[in-house]
């Protein structure tokens, strides 16, 4: 097989060794890119590889660019992973069974279904469930978008596939109050995404392409959409029609969060703006 490993920390020692628990066994070289954790995050790691990096933290885009440019990579393919992200066991054989097999060889990529945990709850419903990510990749073929400020995506050229098994999201640091912090800072970069940095994204966006080309076409339709209206009919489309509402108290919390809170807190920031430049 032919697999680095790439992990993204800052304060991640509740969440770390369980990643790393989970892929040391497969991965040929385990990179972590460390924005200067003042926690016991780096201790832990140091028992498992001794590929150690920091680099100063400005956005997920940027600090992913940083680690394809400046990483000294001998594998032909990357799993890009944050600390808080769980490879399940069946997702570890089916990689390292397609990499071994050379089945692989009409692909640059490949998208795995993310299993989102919230509250200790598997968030299964209201569009969560199957929700595909691009996170193996060959490493001449990936490119990261730094115009996306709030989150981050690889894309490669050429065809993409789909495996079947999941890897976890379950952020152990997640209260609800650290849940808020960060969605009050994503908030101002979300802003800035919509209201300043409209450029072109390193791909086409089309509703008939893949999943990601599909997710920007629905970017841009949002962005256009009235303000606070969109944030209702959005709560409602995820709580109501894709059925958020079986996912218990926990899902509530989730989905309410998620769907309402955030995106109205965004609409009234931008309210805010405009009315001040009027």
């Amino acid at each position: 097989m032919s697999l680095s490993i790439i992990i993204l920390t800052f304060n991640e020692e509740k969440n770390i060794e369980a990643c790393l628990k989970s892929v040391c066994h497969f991965a040929d070289e385990i990179f972590i890119v460390d924005s200067y954790s003042t926690d016991k995050t780096l201790e832990i790691v140091q028992h498992y590889t001794n590929n150690i990096h920091q680099h100063p933290f400005e956005t997920h885009s940027k600090q992913w660019k940083w680690a394809l440019e400046n990483l000294t990579l001998k594998t032909e393919w990357i799993l890009g992973l944050d600390a808080d992200q769980i490879v399940t066991s069946e997702l570890a054989d089916e990689i390292h069974t397609l990499l071994k097999s050379g089945n692989h060889s009409l692909c640059n990529g490949y998208y795995i279904k993310k299993r989102q945990y919230f509250l200790g709850k598997w968030i299964k419903h209201g569009g969560y469930y199957p929700k595909y990510l691009l996170k193996l990749f060959r490493r001449e073929k990936v490119n990261v978008d730094e115009n996306e400020a709030m989150d981050h995506h690889f894309y490669v050229t050429g065809k993409t596939g789909k495996l079947r098994n999941d890897f976890i999201e379950d952020n152990k640091n997640e209260t609800i109050d650290f849940w808020s912090k960060k969605h009050i800072h994503y908030a101002s970069l979300q802003i800035e995404e919509e209201l300043f940095n409209q450029s072109e994204s390193i791909i086409n966006s089309s509703f008939f392409g893949n999943n990601d080309q599909r997710r920007l076409a629905i970017k841009k339709i949002w962005i256009k959409s009235p303000l606070f209206l969109r944030t209702f009919l959005y709560f409602f489309y995820r709580y109501f029609i894709l059925f958020g509402i079986l996912d218990g108290r926990e899902g509530l919390i989730f989905h309410f969060l998620q769907a309402f809170w955030y995106r109205f807190l965004v609409d009234a920031k931008i309210f805010e703006l405009k009315k001040l430049k009027a």
